[in-house]
């Protein structure tokens, strides 16, 4: 029962993933004023998490049903630890780029040096070919992947004992966790403080004027700024709640305490963090003024934001044409 579980959260978590992330990917790429260089790395962050959930969720999900135990041989077992590690190495890293962006905009303001479309699409390439690089150890005789939890995944192996197998995923818990946990917290913690106390001169400028807000029409473009930066700060700390729980998994594996590893204390941080893939893009997204009005015309079914009245003849700025709807 607890395997039928397990399947039927991949499988749903799947589902999500395809609907959410396929939205956004959709959204961004199909209307041009969502082409923007800070879009391109929640475009990327999609990409990374959809191609996680096509080659976990499904064939863990048929797995499953089939057979209680993984039927699809080494060499897959092999790939399938390789492109979860290299999609959530990408998404990891995206992640920091997303708040080195929110950063630039935020806190440095006009001193920042802005990031060209070029420049990111150098950063998210670069980003992709460094997590294919890091998690092919295993594949050139340096660490090793193995089933894991309830035997249906795969993942890296941190029972092995020998120290070629412990120094890579040492190698990967430092620099796939530890190291970018820094750089998030750094770059979510300047931009909570630069946030924080913009909001308080703000009512205290008010205060003295005696005027309820100081906020006009003007600010529309600040304000959106400040809630995509609160909508970061709240999906990085799911990051971090959903990812902590393998890492720990991971550290105690490494210590040798193995009597800890239950197939279902193994087993439950590896469906978290699918969980965090399948709604990581998507808290950005729709937190995203444009977006929920793009989503609102494209897809009004799913009731995501609404569609702009159209404009009327005779209102100021309007243009009548003779062309036909």
């Amino acid at each position: 029962m607890i395997l039928h579980v397990f399947a039927l959260g991949f499988v749903f978590l799947l589902l999500i993933s395809i609907l959410g992330n396929g939205c956004v990917i959709y959204i961004f790429l199909k209307r041009k004023e969502m082409r923007s260089t800070s879009n391109m790395f929640i475009v990327n962050l999609a990409i990374s998490d959809l191609i996680m959930m096509l080659t976990h969720g499904l064939p863990v999900g048929i797995n499953i049903f089939y057979q209680r135990y993984w039927m699809w041989g080494v060499l897959n077992c092999k790939l399938f630890a390789m492109l979860g590690g290299v999609c959530g190495t990408v998404s990891i890293f995206t992640m920091i780029m997303i708040g080195y962006d929110r950063y630039n905009v935020i806190v440095k303001g006009l001193s920042a040096k802005k990031i060209t479309k070029m420049k990111a699409f150098l950063m998210i390439s670069t980003v992709w070919i460094y997590a294919i690089l890091s998690t092919s150890g295993p594949f050139l005789g340096w660490g090793a992947y193995s089933l894991e939890g309830f035997l249906i995944t795969c993942s890296y192996d941190y029972i092995k004992e020998d120290w070629n197998a412990k120094s890579f995923v040492l190698y990967t818990l430092i620099t796939h966790f530890f190291l970018p946990l820094i750089g998030v917290v750094f770059y979510y913690s300047q931009i909570a403080k630069a946030v924080i106390s913009h909001e308080r001169a703000m009512k205290e400028q008010a205060k003295k004027m005696n005027v309820e807000s100081l906020r006009q029409k003007s600010d529309s473009s600040e304000n959106m700024e400040v809630k995509i930066a609160k909508v970061s700060i709240t999906n990085v700390l799911l990051w971090i709640a959903t990812w902590s729980p393998y890492a720990i998994v991971v550290m105690i594996g490494l210590s040798g305490s193995y009597d800890t590893l239950t197939p279902i204390f193994a087993g439950l941080p590896s469906l978290l963090l699918k969980t965090n893939s399948s709604l990581n893009p998507v808290v950005f997204a729709v937190a995203h003024p444009k977006y929920r009005e793009a989503i609102a015309k494209e897809f009004p079914c799913l009731g995501i934001g609404k569609v702009p009245p159209p404009a009327r003849a005779g209102d100021p700025g309007t243009v009548v044409t003779a062309t036909s709807t």
